[in-house]
C-alpha cells in the first residue's frame, strides 16, 4: 500500500471514527473572504472554554470524504492556480490562529498570500493526489508526521542550510526538508490540592499502578495523543504499546473530548491527573490566576511521554514561487513570528535568543523529550487501528 494510500485512508478514519470534532463544519474561506461563523472558530487568545477545534489544528471539511480526484479537491479548496505572483500555503494550522501572522508576513513583504485551511492531514493528502498539479506553496503544518511523509514521497524541497541550521536538529527534517517552527510538550496534570509533584511517577507506565484508578485522564480522539501513542510504538514497540492503552483502560482511566475538559477536571478534582500538552494550563492561568489548583509535569525519563511534537513548514516541490516561499518560511523563524506563538499559544519558540516566554513555562533546554525522529510519526493510520482494536476508540 503506498503512502499516498495510506495518508487518504488515515483522513477516512479519522472521519469515520469521529476523529473531526467538526466534521459538519463548512470549509474555511480563503484569506481575504469572509468565513461563515462558527462555534469552533479558533481564538488567538483561546479561553478554558474552547472547543477541541479550538486547540491547534484546523479540521478535515465535508469535501475531504470525496475520493481524492481532483474534483473533490476543487470542491475542498476551491480553484487556487498560484498566477498572478500570488504565494499559495496550505495550513494545517487554523485560520484564526495564524492569519494574524500571515497578514503581517504580507504587509512587511508585500507578497500576496492565498492560504487554504483544513486538518494537516487532509492538507499533506492533498498535495499528494495532486501531484505535479498542486498549486500549493508551502505547506504549513501541524505536527511533524505530516512534515515526514511529504518529504518521504519526495514532495517537499531541501531548505537552504541559513534556513534549517536555525533550529535545532531535534525539530527538523533529518534531510533539511521541514522546519519546526514552534514547539508543544506532552505533560501530566495534576491537581495540587491533592498530589505533590514527588507523589507522581517517572513514567507514563507507572499510571496503572491501581492507586491511580479511575483518576487518570485522556483524550484518545485528540491529534496530539494519538501522536503520542505513535511514539510509544515507535519507542516501545507495538506490543508493550498495546499492553499500555489496555492496562490503562483496565484501570478505569477516564475518557475526555478534549485537553481542555481534562485540564478542567483536573482542577476541579474530578479527577487527579490527566495526560495533556503543556499550554492548556496556562489557558486557565490566565483567566483563573495562579490560585488555580493544577500544575504541569513533565515526565523525565525521555520517553514518548516526554515528546515534544512542532508544528513546522516545508517547500512543496512544485512550487513555481520558490524565493517567495522560502522568505515565508524564513518569516516564521524570525523573532516576531516566534515572539507571536510565544504569547498567543504559550508554545515554546524554537529560534530563543531574543525570544521572551511565559515565566512559568519549563525551559525548553531542561525537557529531556526521546531521541526520535518526529518524521517518523506518519503511521496514523496504524495508531488508529490500534486504539481502536482496545476500546480506547
Amino acid at each position: 500500500m503506498t503512502l499516498k494510500r495510506n495518508l487518504l485512508l488515515a483522513v477516512i478514519s479519522v472521519m469515520v471514527a469521529g476523529m473531526v470534532v467538526v466534521a459538519c463544519q463548512p470549509a474555511q474561506a480563503p484569506s481575504g473572504q469572509a468565513a461563515a461563523p462558527s462555534a469552533a472558530s479558533e481564538s488567538t487568545t483561546p479561553q478554558p472554554g474552547a472547543t477541541e477545534a479550538n486547540e491547534g489544528e484546523a479540521e478535515a471539511s465535508p469535501a475531504a470524504k470525496a475520493t481524492g480526484t481532483e474534483e473533490a479537491s476543487a470542491a475542498a479548496h476551491g480553484d487556487v492556480t498560484g498566477a498572478g505572483g500570488e504565494l499559495v500555503v496550505y495550513s494545517g494550522r487554523s485560520e484564526n490562529l495564524v492569519a494574524p501572522l500571515i497578514e503581517e508576513f504580507e504587509k512587511e513583504t508585500g507578497v500576496n498570500v492565498e492560504v487554504r485551511y483544513g486538518g494537516t492531514a487532509e492538507m499533506a493528502a492533498t498535495i499528494l493526489e495532486e501531484g505535479d498539479n498542486s498549486p500549493a506553496d508551502v505547506f504549513f503544518a501541524q505536527d511533524a508526521g505530516s512534515l515526514g511523509a511529504l518529504a518521504q514521497a519526495g514532495r517537499l524541497e531541501k531548505l537552504p542550510d541559513e534556513i534549517v541550521n536555525k533550529v535545532d536538529a531535534h525539530y527538523r527534517g533529518p534531510d533539511g526538508e521541514w522546519v519546526g517552527a514552534s514547539g508543544r510538550a506532552r505533560v501530566l496534570v495534576y491537581n495540587t490540592d491533592q498530589l505533590q509533584e514527588s507523589d507522581l511517577p517517572e513514567n507514563v507506565l507507572g499510571l496503572t499502578d491501581p492507586k491511580w484508578a479511575n483518576q487518570v485522564g485522556w483524550a484518545p480522539t485528540n491529534a496530539s495523543f494519538q501522536s503520542f501513542v505513535s511514539a510509544m510504538r515507535k519507542l516501545n514497540g507495538d506490543d508493550a504499546t498495546r499492553q499500555w492503552l489496555e492496562d490503562m483502560i483496565a484501570n478505569g482511566v477516564q475518557s475526555y473530548d478534549n485537553n481542555v475538559a481534562i485540564v478542567e477536571a483536573v482542577g476541579k478534582g474530578e479527577i487527579q491527573l490527566g495526560l495533556s500538552n503543556h499550554y492548556y494550563l496556562y489557558r486557565f492561568l490566565e483567566e483563573q490566576g495562579e490560585s488555580f489548583p493544577a500544575r504541569n509535569y513533565y515526565f523525565p525519563d525521555g520517553g514518548a511521554d516526554a515528546l515534544v511534537n512542532v508544528a513546522g513548514a516545508g517547500v512543496v516541490n512544485t512550487t513555481n514561487q520558490e524565493e517567495m516561499a522560502l522568505r515565508f518560511v524564513e518569516f516564521l523563524l524570525s523573532d516576531e513570528a516566534q515572539q507571536y506563538f510565544a504569547d498567543e499559544t504559550v508554545e515554546y519558540p524554537l529560534v530563543t535568543a531574543d525570544v521572551k516566554v511565559n515565566p512559568l513555562l519549563k525551559p525548553l533546554s531542561e525537557l529531556n523529550p526521546p531521541q526520535i525522529d518526529l518524521s517518523d510519526l506518519s503511521d496514523l493510520q496504524g495508531t488508529l487501528e490500534m486504539l481502536q482494536d482496545v476500546g480506547a476508540l
